[in-house]
């Protein structure tokens, strides 16, 4: 019998094949045609979306889920094509949730109380002793119960937690270095641990207590927050958070799937659901377009669009040879299982017109082969309506130029309508993985903003070739920031401007009257010439002081590397000889 029960266990690990995107890489696996789990599988959500029922045998979901995590754990599956969105129905699970690259975990009840986790929910340490790479996954809706008292949460960007319960201790990190991440709408009955996490931004949640401290820790519109201050420990703490709208979430009532849009908030504290605050509409599964990457395209999903249908872009690569043009006021985008997005013709890859309410959450875009000018912009150019009572927001958006392929643009996002809010994103110019060098994945700017009234919690925006961050409208702010610089300028000459040497990464522009940002931390890695960056930050002179709590560290790299200042000529100087200067 204990033969037969091993030989039983390789069958179910093996059958289900797996699917790679190597397109450079020598000793790739060949791609084999996956197959479904069957009573697990939801096809109205495609064959990636997972569904588990409380009343379904346990050991059999735990071995489904660790042989997805199995998938993704193979070498190089940081660029995999494979994507997952493991959904839970409301009730109790028993179960040790291993989480990797491209899983997405959710639970499906109306509060993350009604879905509870026993066992765990972690991500830990994979490669190279530490979990600087540890991307795009994520948890949300559900409660936690840790069996060892602590949940392990080791990630650095584009791994968010959202509406999260956890009946215990959270820990940000496992082995090494963790380079940041994202906790919003939550609930953290026991401690938090930041430990070697280098930067973190937490929004609207309730925690027992923090504990850890490195470069740059925020809190905004966070109950019990650390009690030290800037810069004595590297916490900025903002009371309210000045205007929300909790993302949308996924739910299951008698007719289906439903997504929830919460309402709009203005200078809130704590989590959303603790009070049962009553969601602004709930959409049914009828009024989306559910697409699916092996059938849908851009004339598809455009179609959909004109009709007026919502959208939910089910786990897998869609390639576009035309932009989605988003028109209609109050659409709502969901991305399920971190989906892909490439342009194929030189083209954007979203454009949303200069109207209210549209929320998008949950892609991750990708540059094409072909340059583009754009891959995802908010509003046309010139855009001049207000959108106070009903911004547009954007939710947990990803972009890589480069990576898990070659790809080029001028800039990532661009917005130019007013009011916009954007909740984490992360801007990635790649510094590994496929089409990777500094005449390969060309991109200047990572994001642009030329309307007024912007908000911004935790941007994350690295390695593109002119400024990181170019803000040009008015009353903008911004609540977290971290940023490298570009590893990879070949020579000083090539990285300079107008007499000036190298690119600030925040640059807000001169004809800017009021502009505010917290949290500022700006990183250098030059691996190849002995760069020099003159600002750090530029803004206008009358601005400086509203630029609070700046960090600039010298990481490694080339030993005759230099940023010269942190804003304007001010603040001293980092190098290798003096790595790290704070400023209020």
């Amino acid at each position: 019998m204990k033969n037969k029960r091993v030989i039983l266990l390789l069958v179910l690990f093996l059958l289900p094949g797996i699917q790679f995107c190597y397109s450079q890489s020598n000793d790739a696996p060949k791609e084999v045609q996956q197959t479904d789990f069957g009573k697990f599988n939801n096809s109205s959500l495609g064959k990636n979306v997972f569904v588990f029922d409380p009343s379904m045998n346990m050991n059999e979901i735990q071995i489904m889920i660790d042989t997805i995590f199995n998938r993704q754990s193979v070498r190089r599956s940081e660029f995999s094509k494979n994507r997952y969105a493991l959904l839970f129905k409301p009730g109790k699970y028993n179960l040790d949730i291993k989480v990797n690259y491209y899983m997405e975990i959710i639970g499906l009840g109306k509060s993350p109380d009604d879905v509870v986790i026993t066992g765990a929910i972690r991500s830990n340490t994979l490669h190279n002793n530490s979990v600087l790479t540890n991307f795009w996954r994520s948890v949300e809706n559900l409660t936690i119960v840790p069996s060892d008292t602590t949940v392990v949460w080791g990630v650095s960007q584009a791994a968010p937690m959202r509406r999260v319960h956890i009946k215990g201790n959270l820990q940000l990190y496992d082995k090494g270095y963790a380079s940041g991440g994202f906790l919003s709408d939550s609930k953290i009955d026991g401690v938090i641990s930041s430990g070697p996490q280098q930067q973190w931004f937490t929004r609207n949640t309730q925690m027992g207590k923090w504990v850890g401290s490195n470069w740059n820790m925020m809190f905004v519109g966070v109950i019990n927050p650390p009690a030290e201050d800037w810069p004595v420990k590297p916490f900025t703490k903002i009371k309210e958070t000045p205007v929300i709208r909790e993302k949308p979430y996924l739910t299951l009532n008698d007719n289906g799937f439903a997504v929830n849009v919460p309402l709009l908030k203005k200078n809130s504290i704590g989590p959303d659901w603790i009070n049962n605050t009553p969601n602004e509409k709930t959409l049914t599964e009828n009024e989306f377009y559910i697409a699916k990457a092996d059938i849908d395209n851009s004339e598809s999903i455009n179609s959909a669009l004109k009709k007026g249908k919502n959208l939910l872009f089910t786990p897998g690569m869609y390639t576009l040879d035309k932009s989605l043009k988003v028109t209609r006021k109050g659409t709502v985008i969901m991305g399920l299982g971190m989906p892909s997005l490439m342009p194929s013709n030189g083209n954007a890859v979203i454009e949303i017109s200069d109207v209210d309410g549209i929320s998008v959450c949950g892609l991750l875009i990708d540059a094409g082969k072909i340059s583009s000018k754009v891959l995802f912009q908010v509003g046309e150019p010139g855009s001049g309506k207000s959108h106070e009572k009903d911004p547009v927001f954007l939710y947990d958006i990803f972009f890589r130029v480069g990576g898990p392929s070659e790809g080029s643009a001028t800039s990532c996002m661009v917005i130019n309508s007013k009011d916009a809010c954007v909740d984490h994103i992360w801007l990635w110019r790649a510094d590994h993985g496929n089409g990777v060098g500094w005449d390969k994945n060309r991109c200047a700017n990572g994001l642009i903003v030329n309307g007024d009234n912007v908000t911004i919690y935790g941007l994350f925006n690295e390695h593109f070739q002119e400024y990181q961050t170019l803000w040009s409208g008015n009353e903008g702010r911004v609540y977290f920031y971290q940023s490298e610089l570009p590893y990879d300028p070949p020579t000083v000459d090539s990285w300079k401007h107008d007499g000036v040497f190298g690119y600030a990464s925040y640059k807000v522009s001169d004809n800017v009257k009021r502009h505010e940002a917290w949290g500022i931390g700006i990183y250098n890695v030059f691996y190849n010439a002995p760069c020099i960056v003159d600002n750090a930050i530029e803004t206008p002179i009358a601005l400086e002081s509203k630029i609070h709590h700046k960090i600039i560290f010298w990481l490694n790299g080339n030993k005759e590397s230099i940023v010269k200042s942190v804003i304007n000529g001010k603040g001293g100087s980092v190098s290798v000889s003096n790595r790290k200067v704070v400023m209020d």
